[in-house]
């Protein structure tokens, strides 16, 4: 706050957005299109407010710039205008509003505190007609004037190409909560994820990329915070430039935000990329009866879509609102926001939530609208690594292969089909079509089989181990009666629904825990891993825990399956290693030059190619690829170098098949690595029995 009880105002700039301090004060920014007044709001640390009228409006920009504000000051805004639901009008000058610029984010909402809804509650549908006057200013957390200078130390990102990466889900809470080498203090914060301990984890699992779960400054929902719950997985951004304060250990006057890079910067030394989880496809405002916290008073209208009677909000995120990309303001917010955290904070990509309804135009998802075509164009947007989930919950919103080029995406197609296979219920030419990079889906429109990010599980449903452990969801914790989360997982239980001892359940499960990471990361495209399905993480069967912050949801690095580990260790390294399981380019069958054998051939387990009767045949439940080392001579850098022959035999029928090795395909086949506990790994074998539900891949020694 400035000493002075009469702050020095001046018109101050209308650009930057957001606040910017300099050696004299603080300049303001906000963008409203409809309002009539606006107020900037200055807290001390008492709580006490100072109001000042901003003086200036230059293209929709209210601007002031006050002389003596400086980092670390709390703020936020009053926008005055009518109130009037009919027209979407919502301005309220008695709630409180965050700045959406806002590069920080001190404190968390107050439900118990004076009401954050803007109208007077009442009953029917005439509920949010009446606007209610009580300050909101006590119970909301604040802006916060942040100091964005930092020395990155001359730090470089890692710059992993698509086809060496290997990306690890995690949450930063749930990563490091329950970590015994992570400083007591540090847990569940940034500087917690940066901690050498869980550093060594990750570079020793091999992965080279850490997509975290949404650290945008989230709030918990009211009907959360009455059923004594919290929203764990954070998608219910209200800070797009804010990192999540409570994920600081240092503070949250600013200090999460030098905090923030310093992770980044960690991780960074440590060869490993951040992509962060963000959602610019709704916010934590809900709908027309949800709670005033910053858009909604600063201009209803453009921020977020209507339906054709402007009271109510269109819904594509199953969230009560959803933001309108279409709107220049919105656009900007969302295009500004990204590269900010791609050039302030050194981030290297975004996995986009929901991206569907962000590549909506007026109605339909669109593959040339405003949000994708403004991304293709812009020269820091465009290079840094770009993941889709391709899909929303309004009509059309299922758009897996759909994205345009510089896109990857998240595959459904592949987490599904891989389930089916190894439960026994997918056809054969499914299977080598995702195993292969899926180009049915992405090379007729120029991408590579990097457009493809496979996985078998995420956050959003269960964990590897409870895919082999339930067949039903198990969510009562959630208190909603276990009606929500997924019906349709395609899981199975091996026999015994949930904890047992019977030791064939157990030595299956953990059989097919290995063979579905095994086909994960051996198979063309991106993989991605759930952070902690590598050690067993079980969640009880709940398949929707997102407001579960607690050990059910924390990684247990006590209870570590150390043998599952040093497996998913082993095969991260073989793809590493080996080009053949991380090829640039598709699959063609041709012949590969020096080699008289195509790249690819699909074989049947007596030895012979399949025939078209053989991959329609429905009970085929066996099959192996060989891949051509000669067909992925050259290294990330371009250069030509050796790669080895491989053959994986697959076999996800319940009983054991003998598999032949055809001699045209070379002599000296040994293993390399299998998911049965009979193989002896370095023996060379010519045929071997292959017991029910594994796999084994085997080297040609000549290579």
């Amino acid at each position: 706050m400035p000493d002075s009880p009469d702050p020095v105002v001046r018109p101050g700039r209308a650009f930057p957005q957001g606040v910017f301090a300099d050696a004299q004060g603080t300049n303001f920014s906000l963008w409203s299109g409809g309002a009539e007044r606006v107020e900037l709001c200055l807290f001390d640390d008492d709580g006490r407010e100072t109001r000042i009228e901003v003086p200036d409006r230059t293209a929709h920009q209210w601007h002031c710039h006050v002389e003596g504000v400086g980092p670390g000051q709390r703020y936020g805004y009053r926008v005055h205008g009518p109130y009037d639901p009919a027209r979407g009008l919502r301005f309220n000058a008695s709630k409180l509003l965050l700045d959406p610029y806002a590069a920080a984010i001190d404190g968390t909402v107050d439900w118990d505190g004076p009401t954050l809804l803007p109208y007077v509650p009442g009953e029917g549908d005439d509920a949010d007609l009446t606007p209610e006057e009580t300050d909101s200013a006590p119970a909301m957390p604040k802006s916060v004037v942040a100091d964005r200078s930092y020395d990155w130390e001359g730090d470089e990102p890692p710059q992993h190409r698509w086809e060496q990466t290997v990306i690890y889900e995690a949450h930063v809470r749930g990563l490091t909560m329950r970590h015994p080498g992570v400083p007591e203090e540090l847990r569940g914060t940034y500087a917690g994820l940066a901690s050498p301990a869980v550093l060594d984890h990750l570079t020793g699992l091999g992965v080279t990329a850490v997509e975290l779960l949404p650290v945008h400054h989230f709030i918990d929902e009211s009907f959360l915070a009455e059923r004594g719950l919290t929203n764990y997985w954070g998608y219910s951004s209200i800070g797009f430039f804010a990192p999540h304060g409570p994920y600081a250990a240092a503070g949250s006057r600013g200090d999460q935000v030098r905090e923030f890079k310093d992770m980044v910067k960690a991780l960074h030394r440590a060869g490993l990329e951040v992509i962060l989880d963000v959602v610019y496809n709704h916010t934590a405002e809900g709908n027309h009866l949800g709670p005033m916290l910053a858009f909604k008073g600063i201009d209803n209208l453009a921020y977020y879509r209507q339906t054709e009677d402007p009271r109510f909000f269109m819904d594509y995120t199953g969230t009560g609102n959803s933001l309108d990309p279409t709107h220049p303001q919105v656009l900007r917010l969302i295009m500004d926001s990204l590269r900010y955290f791609a050039q302030e904070c050194h981030v290297d990509g975004f996995r986009f939530d929901l991206a569907a309804a962000l590549a909506r135009g007026l109605h339909e998802a669109d593959r040339l609208s405003g949000f994708l075509d403004t991304i293709h164009q812009d020269p820091v947007l465009s290079q840094v690594k770009l993941i889709a989930e391709p899909w929303d919950v309004g009509p059309g919103g299922y758009q897996v292969g759909n994205f345009p080029v510089l896109w990857s995406e998240w595959n459904g197609e592949y987490r599904d089909d891989l389930r089916d296979f190894w439960r026994g219920e997918l056809p054969l030419a499914t299977f080598a079509e995702r195993f292969a990079g899926s180009a049915d889906l992405y090379a007729d429109d120029g991408r590579r089989p990097g457009a493809s990010i496979n996985f078998i599980t995420a956050h959003d449903g269960f964990t590897l181990r409870d895919l082999v452990s339930y067949n039903d969801k198990h969510n009562e914790a959630n208190l909603e009666d276990n009606q929500d989360g997924a019906d349709d997982n395609r899981s199975w239980n091996c026999g015994a629904e949930g904890q047992t001892d019977d030791p064939e359940v157990l030595a299956l499960r953990a059989r097919q825990q290995r063979n579905l990471l095994a086909t994960l990361v051996l198979s063309q495209g991106v993989p991605m891993i759930l952070g902690g399905d590598e050690g067993g993480r079980t969640q009880g069967g709940s398949n929707n825990a997102w407001c579960q912050d607690n050990e059910s949801s924390w990684h247990d690095w006590d209870g570590l399956d150390a043998g599952l580990v040093d497996f998913t260790r082993r095969v991260v390294a073989l793809r590493r290693d080996e080009p053949v399981f991380r090829r640039r380019d598709f699959l063609t069958g041709d012949e590969q030059p020096g080699s008289d054998l195509p790249d690819v051939l699909w074989l049947r387990p007596d030895g012979p190619a399949l025939s078209d009767g053989d991959w329609e045949h429905e009970g085929a439940r066996a099959l192996a690829v060989f891949l051509n080392g000669r067909g992925a001579r050259r290294t990330d850098d371009g250069d030509h170098a050796h790669a080895g022959t491989f053959l994986v035999a697959f076999n996800a029928h319940h009983e054991g098949v003998e598999f032949t090795i055809d001699p045209e395909l070379g002599e000296g086949w040994t293993v390399e690595l299998a998911s049965d506990d009979d193989a002896q790994e370095g023996a060379e074998v010519r045929s071997m029995i292959l017991p029910g539900r594994s796999l084994r891949v085997l080297r040609r020694r000549q290579d």
